[in-house]
């Protein structure tokens, strides 16, 4: 009995090129890419039995592909039609159950938040299944990210004050943000850090040795980065008040100085307030509140980050003095090349960002907080 032999697939150049290219890849999906390897061998006269053994398929599946190819080209090359392939072994409600849950509720043991295999157990399915809806939907529990919202009853107006300087700065002035880093610890690690090499992250000792601390006050220039610096023991308003005179003697007399800083007691102690009032200085002194837990609108706390991230977390200081030496070296380099640090967002764009917070925080639905 004579044995039929489907002759061979008929495609273009462009389609041969394009299954080539399919048959090639290392990132597309498996299915796409075996079905362009028995194509492409189709295409070449092969039988569908011979094209079947070496794909690893049936040669009533090889069948399937010549049709749909000649249906679909090459667009339909790996695709799933709708309807076929393998159909999810989880309703829809138990997915939205896991949602809601992971929304809106706590583990029986008062643990704070689900894990995927928790969450599995109490709906029955696989942690893999959970961890898939999990990522459909966009959801992370295990992590989390602090916030605070204002309660100051002026947010708004002294919000507006402070970004307007810093999009709009007064001319033949200067625009410092001020603060101080308390607490700023001298800590010697008991052993030297492991070298960086490859595959190894740097490394340091958690255990330490404690050896004093230090207090940075900083006036950071919005317009040019520069940064005026000083460190003393406490932070008082008596150091506060010193911090100030240095910036007056740093600031040419001619420029006005508009200070943002927030409202520590030690910044509006009647001393401070009559320094600033009195009459040599009353009118070319400016100062500009931040609200109440806004820390982030003074521009000086995001150069207390880069210092913080770049030259002490990862050092090891034997004293306050050393700690001091670095920090004073550091900001030479700083001022060298300073780099200012441009505000983007509006004082509108922040206050409706506010406002959408305060919504969410007030609203009466059950959070994974409050339940």
């Amino acid at each position: 009995m004579p044995v039929f032999i489907a002759p061979p697939l008929e495609m273009s150049v462009e389609q041969r090129a394009a299954l080539e290219v399919m048959a090639r890849s290392e990132s597309a999906p498996f299915r796409q890419v075996r079905q362009a390897r028995g194509l492409l061998l189709a295409a070449d006269g092969t039988p569908n039995q011979a094209i079947a053994r070496r794909v690893g398929v049936k040669a009533d599946t090889v069948r399937a592909w010549r049709k749909r190819f000649l249906e679909d080209g090459v667009e339909g090359v790996g695709v799933i039609r709708p309807g076929r392939g393998r159909q999810p072994v989880i309703g829809q409600e138990v997915v939205e159950q896991i949602v809601s849950d992971t929304l809106h509720t706590r583990p029986a043991d008062g643990s704070t938040h689900w894990s995927t295999r928790t969450m599995a157990a109490r709906h029955g399915v696989g942690k893999d299944t959970v961890a898939r809806i999990w990522k459909a939907r966009g959801l992370q529990p295990w992590r989390t990210e602090t916030f605070k919202l204002s309660n100051d009853p002026l947010f708004e107006e002294k919000l507006v004050d402070v970004v307007g300087l810093y999009m709009n700065p007064p001319e033949r002035a200067v625009v410092l943000c001020v603060d101080e880093k308390s607490q700023i610890q001298a800590l010697e690690r008991s052993q030297k850090s492991l070298p960086l090499k490859p595959g190894r992250a740097g490394t340091m000792t958690h255990d330490y040795k404690r050896h004093g601390t230090t207090t940075l006050f900083a006036a950071l220039n919005t317009a040019t980065g520069e940064v005026i610096t000083d460190c003393r023991p406490r932070h008082r308003h008596q150091e506060f008040l010193g911090f100030l005179r240095l910036v007056e003697r740093n600031v040419p007399a001619e420029l006005d100085v508009h200070l943002v800083i927030d409202n520590y007691a030690a910044h509006k102690h009647p001393n401070v307030t009559r320094w600033l009032e009195h009459p040599r200085r009353g009118n070319r002194w400016h100062v500009h509140y931040t609200p109440t837990s806004a820390s982030w609108l003074n521009l000086v706390e995001r150069w207390f980050r880069e210092l913080t991230q770049k030259r002490l977390r990862r050092d090891s200081f034997t004293s306050v003095g050393q700690l001091i030496g670095a920090i004073n070296t550091w900001t030479d380099h700083w001022n060298q090349d300073p780099k200012p640090f441009i505000w983007h967002k509006t004082a509108q764009e922040i206050i409706k960002k506010v406002q959408r917070g305060r919504a969410t925080l007030h609203h009466p639905t059950k959070t994974a907080t409050y339940h």
